[in-house]
């Protein structure tokens, strides 16, 4: 059975969620993408992604409590699942063996 296909957006997503662990939400992924990136990415795209993402069994959400200073509304926390992990390994393990397959060349 071969997994869903993943994004290079949606894998972008996917490697920030793991890495904030439980500290995934909306605001806390745009932050890393521009931290780790240098530029940022639309907040529309960033719920975008995390919804197909969920759909396809990569993550998990769950709703935070409600605070005042979000005007009464929760946040929504996302959670890798293992499926996820286990698309992350693949992508890592198939980027990796391309990468050590590039002749050793000078590019200068």
């Amino acid at each position: 059975m071969s997994l869903p296909s993943l994004g290079e957006f949606e894998e972008l997503i996917l490697l920030i969620v793991a890495v904030l662990h439980d500290e995934a939400y909306g605001v806390t992924i745009f932050d890393e993408i521009e931290a780790r990136r240098g530029r940022s990415a639309s907040i529309s795209a960033i719920h975008m992604s995390l919804k197909r993402l969920e759909e396809k069994g990569f993550l998990e959400s769950r709703f935070g409590g409600i605070t005042q200073d979000r005007g009464g509304r929760r946040k929504k926390f996302y959670t890798i699942t293992a499926l996820g992990k286990k698309v992350l390994d693949e992508q890592y393990k198939l980027r990796t063996n391309l990468y050590r397959d590039i002749p050793k060349i000078s590019f200068e």
